[in-house]
């Protein structure tokens, strides 16, 4: 066994998931993918018919999001809605209950 195969297999035992640190709203879910899309308000506004003002006030949770509100911004964001309805969802936790 080389030396690198070694270390890599002692790298593995320490391990260990990441801990989630920071707790995402809804609103904050949408501004962060499209940040990292690179989209402006503007043309987030212009693929989705929403008006700017209204991505405005979603991405600061002065508006509620909707069901179909959700759909559309997920189209444009191109993720699952889930992802920007239910940012902050434990999967190990709430298969618990």
């Amino acid at each position: 066994m080389s030396q690198r195969t070694t270390t890599e297999q002692d790298s593995r035992k320490d391990f260990r998931p990441a801990r989630r640190s920071v707790e995402v709203s809804v609103g904050e879910s949408v501004r962060i993918l499209r940040e990292l899309q690179e989209l402006s308000q503007n043309r987030l506004a212009e693929l989705t018919g929403i008006p700017q003002s209204t991505i405005s006030a979603i991405e600061n949770d002065r508006v509620k999001l909707g069901v179909e509100r959700a759909k559309t911004l997920a189209r444009a964001l191109r993720v699952h809605p889930a992802v920007i309805v239910f940012p902050g969802w434990d999967v190990e936790k709430e298969s618990a209950a």
